[in-house]
C-alpha cells in the first residue's frame, strides 16, 4: 500500500508564488513518474508538469517558464514551484505517482490541494 500526502496550497494574489509538495510512503520500490495535475471547476483534469526518475521534465504550455517541478528520489517527494501566478491557475492540484512496488506498478493520486489566485 502507498500513501500520498500533499501540502502547500492556498490563496495568493496574481503575480505571487506558491510551492506545492507531495510525499509518498509505503511499499515503494521506485517511483517512475511524478506529476502534478489540476482541475478547475467545470473543466477536465489536465497535466501541469511531470518528471521522470531520471529528471526529464514535461510542462503544459500554459505554465512553461513560470512553474518548476523537482523531485527527491531518496525521500520520494515531488514539488511544484509556481511563480507569476495568474487567476487562470486557480484549481485543485493533484499529485500523481506511477509507483513500482513489490506488488507491481500502480498509479496513485493525492487527495488534492486548492490553489486560488485572486486578481
Amino acid at each position: 500500500q502507498v500513501h500520498v500526502a500533499e501540502s502547500g496550497g492556498g490563496l495568493v494574489q496574481a503575480g505571487g508564488s506558491l510551492r506545492l509538495s507531495c510525499a509518498a510512503s509505503g511499499s515503494i520500490v521506485s517511483i517512475n513518474i511524478m506529476g502534478w495535475y489540476r482541475q478547475a471547476p467545470g473543466k477536465q483534469r489536465e497535466l501541469v508538469a511531470a518528471i521522470t526518475s531520471g529528471g526529464t521534465t514535461n510542462y503544459a504550455d500554459s505554465v512553461k517558464g513560470r512553474f518548476t517541478i523537482s523531485r527527491d528520489n531518496a525521500k520520494n517527494t515531488v514539488s511544484l514551484q509556481m511563480n507569476s501566478l495568474k487567476p487562470e491557475d486557480t484549481a485543485v492540484y493533484y499529485c500523481n505517482l506511477l509507483v513500482s512496488s513489490v506488488y507491481g506498478k500502480s498509479n496513485y493520486w493525492g487527495q488534492g490541494t486548492q490553489v486560488t489566485v485572486s486578481s
